[in-house]
């Protein structure tokens, strides 16, 4: 029985003095005598050069934060120096990253489950060169050859679990030929950390108490560079302790970013930054147009005048169906009219897709002409369009970028509370849904609010190919006379109605050549109203002014009814019916109008009811262009081409089909009934 303890008690010495001994070699090796190795099979596994240059060494430590037992097992704290691991041989520079100091602590129990446990990792001085060329090679991506042979059973694999990552100032270069972007970043300590709820607040996720209060900002970042052909520069705050394991513990971010006209103000968190997993995030985006967010997002949107909003972005990064991205309760402007409301993008196969509600509590006119690229020469090059309106031209020549269409789905409901226009053309509110499908683009209604009735139409362009293919049908309903013209005191006691119906077809890139190639008809009634010198004045039409002068003098006369049965064929209108009855003449309007060339060429023709004497004694003429049309007095004796046609019946068809048109306006009888009723009554004299 003693011989049996003093063996136990010889082999207990034995043990304690091998693991003594183990650990004073541990202690007192030089383990820069392994760095050859370690170099050598590092870049053999990498297939890249891999140098530890500087000091390589080992320290042993307990980790007093351990449970139990635990504290007392010393970790392993492993620095190293001066590291460089290098670029694969198609890349331009010497190495893809470098390192002054590296300091990381092993925890020496999960080894025995073939895991590699880093809890901590502190980076010194990184310098990264990212580089990828346009065949998608990139030099982040490693080759590691074979792991395994065919013919043998797979080895359990070692796993990585590495805790969190700390680091200080660092730079980083950026080259992308598949983004167009070449951007140089450098990261440095701020002089003191700023509290997150300082640049960000307090917003609603962090009020609940059980989401983790997100580090302060420790470091500031500037970054200067191009992307996607326009220059770009940007500086921000980020924290200091990425947190890859603990996917609740949030990373503030904060950033100010400028690309050409386009500035984005971003602040906030990002969750599981180990896969990318979610951002919240307050979001300023502002810039000359919207439009201009194609090149640098992929998002199509449309041109617009500058614009600013501010609003709440959250995105799901992992989320099965792609990326999705939310812009909720968002505020802002464009040009001088407000805007409202939440929008979401998910980045999904085939197409990423936009959809949403907006809202304008006061819409400006003005701010719409950007969208058909009706808006002045100055303006067109502040939000950077191309092509420029001709000074001989009215219809805007600016081309619909159709191909963006291709590259993105919509479906997007927009709602104008308040049209701002003007007094003199009253329209009130918008209302359209607009629906965009692999280059397909309808808004379905487009509806607009004017003068007490309602303007219903469709629109249908189809992108799909080149040129443009479009539809609109248009329907105009119970227009009030004295509301569309609320400034002129003599169409205060009017009661009519103007009622009207549109279909028109084209092909073109642009309004100009859409209308130039159109097809389709249009038919108008205005029912019981008043025409004078100082409307024309007031609507800004030179021609009527001059038109209304001739025939009428100075007086204000009234119109029992205006009819107009239009056809347009390739681009040129011209009437099959258009008359006007008023309280002492008929007068006919003949001729046409080249949507093509932008001419004009009409003839208008009054005929003299009962023996009140015309002072007029010839047809009138408007020629020339939309930009400058002449108006004169036809030479020669008085040709009753027009309202004489009354007279022959000729014109029975185009009235019949204005026959739907005739709808009651209040109480009072419509004018135009007769007036129809005359001309089907033509056809059997």
């Amino acid at each position: 029985m003693m011989r049996l303890r003093k063996i136990l008690g010889w082999c207990l010495a034995s043990l304690l003095l091998l693991i003594a001994a183990l650990m004073l070699f541990l202690v007192l090796f030089d383990w820069n005598l392994l760095k050859p190795t370690i170099n050598s099979r590092v870049s053999e596994a990498l297939n890249r050069p891999f140098a530890i240059e500087g000091n390589l060494a080992v320290t042993w430590q307990r980790e007093r934060d351990e449970p139990g037992l635990r504290a007392w097992i010393p970790w392993p704290h492993v620095s190293a120096e001066q590291l460089s691991l290098g670029n694969p041989e198609w890349a331009k520079g010497d190495h893809f990253v470098s390192l002054q100091r590296v300091e990381a602590s092993l925890s020496p129990l999960p080894l025995l489950w073939k895991t590699v446990s880093i809890p901590r990792i502190h980076l010194t001085g990184a310098d990264a060169a990212l580089e990828r060329l346009a065949d998608g090679r990139d030099n982040w991506t490693f080759d590691l050859g074979e792991q395994e042979q065919p013919d043998e059973e797979p080895a359990a694999p070692w796993i990585m679990d590495i805790g969190t990552i700390g680091f200080d100032k660092a730079q980083l270069r950026y080259d992308d030929q598949t983004l167009q972007a070449s951007v140089s970043l450098l990261v440095q300590p701020l002089g003191e950390p700023i509290a997150f709820d300082e640049i960000v607040g307090k917003t609603a996720s962090q009020r609940d108490e059980a989401v983790v209060t997100p580090q302060d900002y420790a470091f500031a970042w500037q970054a200067k560079g191009r992307y996607k052909g326009q220059a770009l520069t940007g500086n921000g705050k980020i924290g200091g302790l990425l947190a890859l394991q603990d996917a609740r513990q949030p990373f503030p971010v904060q950033a100010d970013v400028r690309a050409g006209t386009t500035r984005v103000q971003v602040a906030g968190t990002l969750t599981d930054p180990k896969n990318l997993g979610a951002l919240d995030l307050r979001l300023r985006l502002s810039g000359a147009s919207l439009g201009n967010l194609y090149p640098l997002t992929g998002v199509t949107l449309p041109d617009t005048p500058a614009y600013s909003t501010d609003g709440r972005l959250v995105a799901q990064l992992q989320d099965p169906d792609g990326p999705l991205f939310r812009y909720e309760k968002f505020n802002g402007r464009i040009g001088d009219s407000d805007i409202h409301g939440d929008l979401t993008f998910v980045a999904r196969e085939p197409r990423p897709k936009l959809s949403g509600t907006l809202v304008s509590n006061q819409l400006r006119f003005a701010d719409l002409a950007p969208l058909i690229g009706a808006d002045s020469n100055a303006e067109k090059k502040e939000r950077g369009a191309a092509s420029v309106q001709p000074g001989n031209k009215v219809l805007p020549v600016e081309a619909f970028q159709t191909e963006r269409w291709r590259d993105m789905d919509a479906d997007v409901s927009f709602t104008g509370k308040r049209i701002v226009h003007s007094e003199e053309l009253p329209f009130t509110d918008l209302f359209t849904h607009v629906v965009l499908n692999a280059g397909m683009l309808s808004l379905e209604p487009l509806r607009f609010g004017v003068a007490g009735g309602r303007l219903d139409s469709t629109l249908r362009l189809d992108g799909r190919g080149t040129p443009l293919k479009a539809e609109a049908q248009l329907r105009a309903r119970n227009f009030r006379l004295r509301q569309l013209f609320p400034s002129v005191e003599v169409m205060q006691s009017s009661l009519g109605a103007l009622n009207g119906d549109a279909t028109i077809s084209g092909t073109g890139n642009s309004v100009a050549t859409l209308l130039g190639s159109s097809d389709g008809r249009v038919k108008l009634l205005i029912n019981d109203g008043r025409v004078s010198r100082n409307l024309m004045e007031i609507a800004g039409l030179n021609v009527g002014n001059y038109v209304v002068g001739r025939l009428f003098g100075d007086d204000d006369v009234e119109i029992n009814c205006a009819a107009a049965n239009l056809n347009i064929r390739q681009g040129v209108l011209k009437p099959e019916l258009m008359v006007i009855d008023t309280e002492n003449a008929l007068i006919g309007i003949d001729g046409t109008v080249n949507f093509g060339n932008e001419q004009l060429d009409l003839t208008i023709t009054p005929e003299s009811k009962g023996f009140r004497v015309f002072s007029l004694r010839s047809p009138l003429y408007v020629r020339g262009t939309f930009k400058e049309p002449r108006p004169g007095v036809k030479a020669g004796p008085l040709v009753l081409r027009g309202a004489g046609m009354l007279a022959l019946g000729a014109l029975v068809a185009p009235a019949a089909g204005l026959v739907a048109l005739v709808a009651p306006s209040g109480d009072q009888p419509n004018e135009c009934a007769p007036l129809l009723e005359q001309m089907r009554q033509g056809a059997n004299r």
